[in-house]
């Protein structure tokens, strides 16, 4: 008799046992599934990572060409203004006067 629930009680613990690693098994495979989810979305962010990194290396290439043109038309523009403004006053005031005349000779044909 003591054998025989002996056996039984073991047989008892073996399927309890049974039950929780088939759980674990699938809550195992679950977590797998999840962290292999994780790992294929990190390597896609690490590589877009890597894409805006070079977008932003390009950007900042294009920006430092831009700076230095504008840099330059500023130059230019500053020895412009710095020239002798007197022969910038008499460049426009011979331009208005030969509008003023264009005009004038325009209106007088009709």
């Amino acid at each position: 008799v003591g054998d025989g629930a002996s056996a039984s009680n073991y047989g008892y613990t073996n399927s309890g046992y049974s039950v929780y690693e088939e759980e674990n098994d699938r809550l195992t495979e679950s977590l797998r599934t999840k962290v292999s989810a994780i790992k294929s979305l990190s390597i896609e962010i690490g590589t877009e990572v890597k894409n805006q990194n070079k977008m932003l290396s390009e950007m900042e290439t294009d920006f430092e060409s831009t700076g230095g043109l504008l840099g330059a038309t500023m130059g230019r523009l500053r020895a412009l203004s710095r020239g002798s403004q007197t022969k910038l006053l008499c460049y426009m005031m011979l331009f208005s006067l030969f509008v003023f005349f264009v005009i004038y000779w325009i209106i007088k044909l009709r």
